[in-house]
This record gives C-alpha cells, structure tokens and sequence, in this order.
C-alpha cells in the first residue's frame, strides 16, 4: 500500500525555454519536431557556432531588474509559471523552500568593459547591485526574495547534472519534513565563459549536434530553466492539487573517476540507474523510457550506451533511448529539471520523443534508439539520466499522476 506521507508528488512545472515560456510551448515545439539550436555569431568576440537562445522575455520590474543576472531572471520566470499553473495563491508557498541548481551565477553580467575601466562599470545602472548576483547561490536567494519565500533554500552546482541533483535532494527534504513544498530545478543562461570554455576544450559542435550517432562530433550549449513543484502525497491531497507525476525513485552517486571524462563503462551511472530503480521497488521492464544526458561528446554518449547496457542488460526487450539535447542543446545547471519536465510531459501523454539527426546509431543491443517519427505508447513509468563533470550521476523516475 502507497503511504502517502512518503510518496512524492509533482504539482507544478514552470519553463522558460528556447520554445517560450511553459510546459505547453515546450511540449507543442517539440512534438513538431522543431529544433530550437541555430547558427549563432558574436555571443563573445569571434564566437560562430550553434546555440539555443531564448530571444524573448519579459523585462523583470525595475526594483528587481537592477539586481538580477540573466540567471535569477530565468529562475523567476520559471517559478512565476509554476506557481501559475498549479492554481495556487502565492501565499501558499511561503513556507516552502528552494533548492536551485546553476553552475554560471551572474558571471553573464560580466563585459568587456569590466576590465577596461572597473570604476566606471560597476558605475552604470545596477553595476554594483548586479555585482552582488555573481555567486551561483544568489540564483535560490532571488528565487526566494522575489516571491517572499522563508523556507529553507539551498544552491546547487554540480555541473550537468546539477538540475536533476537539485530534484533528488528536494526530494530527500520533504521525507525529512524540512518544508511542505519546495520548489526545485535549475536555471542556466548562455555565457561567454562557458561557451568559450568548452570550445577550447574542442567539445563543441559547429554544426547541430547528433547524440548517440558513430558520426557525433560534440555537443551545443542552449539556455533555459525549469522548476518542479514537489510536495508529498498527502499534503497534495489534502488541498486536492492536481497531480502532475508522482517521483516514484531517485538516486545520486559519484564515478570517482576524473575531473571531466566519464568512467569509460559507464559503471558509475549504471549503479545510479540500478538505485533508483531498487528505491522504486521495480524492475527493469517496468521502465518504458529513458531521456539520456545525450550531450553528443565521443567519450559521453559510448559511456551512457555502455551504463544502459549493463543496467539494463536481462530485460524482455530493448529500452527505449532518446536525447532531447537535439532539440534545445545543453542547458548546463538547468539541463537536468528541463529534461525531468519532458520525462514528466511523456509519462502524461504517451508520447516518446525521438533524438534528431540520429541515422547511424552506436551499436547497443540493449538500447531501443528512437529516432525518426514520435512514438506513442502507454508508459507507466519513465526515467530521466544527468550526469556532469567530476563524475556526478543522477536517476529520477516518474509516472502519471493519473496512474
């Protein structure tokens, strides 16, 4: 029997996406088949390559404005839309917390001009208050002071998979009765700094990205955030919300391995996918869908190929792959909350996205490749995979809340 004082629940998803801003710009843009990554020039001088870029939002007001990065205002946005599509007033959520994950902070606020004359720049409007967003935890403090939230609020940035990590640990939160809801996911712009850093790491691709294809040559970076509402069974139920998913297992360990490259086999996120599912008490047949890390790097996609086959390795049939990576890239610190709002969108609608660009899949007999046309199907449950520089590995999986 479900005990509701421990089943997590998702009440509410917010999007600020290359696709607009919610869950059904996000679902309609990619059922289409749209791709979001584009020919992108100038993001820093001498830059040309292919981004995901969201080209309108919405000015914050001037009070906030002047204080804000680009990544506090993608996170505001985000939680604006959760909160407004979970029917709620806002004063509910006072005493929830925030866990927000990152890994860019405010450095997008920082110009050439900075180091040509540092008086005079931290002297335009808003310089030195912009200034203070320059730590990643500012992300959870505007988060929390935008909305006058007083629970607890923690920052998170552990790399790629830094979104999903903050997923799972809000998670652990609410079964220790930290908060009633907390509002969890990540936020990540496009910044000169990362885009910069992984070109000279060479790991990007000029041209749209191809996840799981013999013929990958990198990954494109996209900007975004999303935000889950998470609270507990009960609590849900007890203010009849509407139940988007239910979390029904989690887990986060490390490769211990190296700084960047992921252990070879992918044991360390195959031990990750195993925990989640024994948190579950499922099997392995019981998941009908996994949205990969996919980023299209070489060394990733063959370690992610080499976890799915020995995690998944026993099952009646293939399992069902994809990465949505090819639609708006590599959201970094938000990567892994956008791709657990299209694990969440598929367990709702049947509806199993395909990776673009896919046409000579790696070999993996394990591994069901979605590619071309999207497949439809009833899928109780699914699971979302992250992992991230330093070896960081996460599992979520979720089912309907109508299940």
């Amino acid at each position: 029997m479900t005990d509701i004082h421990k089943t997590i629940v998702v009440t509410g998803v917010g999007i600020a996406s290359p696709y607009g801003i919610g869950l059904n710009c996000l679902q309609a843009g990619m059922l289409s088949g749209k791709s979001c990554l584009a020919r992108t020039k100038d993001l820093y001088p001498g830059f040309e390559g292919t981004t995901a870029q969201i080209h309108e939002l919405a000015p914050l007001p001037k009070t906030f404005s002047s204080r804000y990065s680009r990544t506090d205002q993608l996170a505001v946005v985000a939680v604006a839309d959760a909160i407004a599509n979970s029917g709620c007033d806002r004063a509910i959520f006072r005493e929830s917390g925030v866990v927000m994950a990152n890994t860019v902070g405010g450095l997008t606020e920082i110009d050439t001009g900075l180091a040509e004359g540092p008086s005079e720049w931290y002297r335009r409007p808003g310089g030195l208050l912009r200034g203070t967003s320059y730590p990643f935890a500012h992300v959870a403090d505007a988060v929390g002071a935008h909305f006058g939230i007083r629970g607890p609020s923690c920052a998170i940035s552990v790399a790629c998979a830094s979104g999903a990590i903050a997923i799972a640990l809000a998670a652990d939160m609410l079964l220790d009765g930290a908060a009633p809801m907390i509002l969890a996911g990540g936020s990540d712009p496009l910044c000169p700094f990362t885009l910069s850093g992984f070109n000279s790491l060479r790991a990007l691709d000029p041209n749209p990205c191809s996840p799981f294809d013999q013929n990958r040559k990198g990954l494109n970076l996209g900007e975004g955030s999303a935000v889950l509402i998470l609270e507990t069974l009960a609590a849900a139920t007890a203010r009849d919300a509407n139940i988007l998913a239910v979390l029904r297992g989690w887990a986060m360990n490390n490769d211990a391995f190296h700084s960047t490259a992921p252990q070879t086999q992918g044991s360390g996120l195959a031990d990750c996918i195993r925990l989640s599912m024994e948190m579950a008490e499922i099997s392995s047949d019981e998941i009908g869908y996994v949205n990969a890390h996919g980023t299209g790097t070489p060394l990733n996609d063959i370690a992610e190929a080499n976890a799915y086959e020995t995690a998944f390795r026993g099952r009646n049939s293939p399992i069902p792959v994809s990465s949505t990576k090819s639609y708006f890239g590599h959201c970094l610190g938000a990567a892994g909350a956008l791709e657990a709002a299209v694990t969440i969108m598929a367990v709702c609608s049947g509806a199993l996205l395909p990776t673009l660009r896919l046409t000579d899949p790696i070999e993996s007999p394990s591994v069901d490749w979605l590619r071309g046309k999207v497949r439809r199907q009833p899928l109780p449950l699914a699971m979302s995979v992250s992992s991230g520089f330093g070896g960081s590995n996460t599992a979520l999986i979720f089912a309907s809340g109508r299940s």
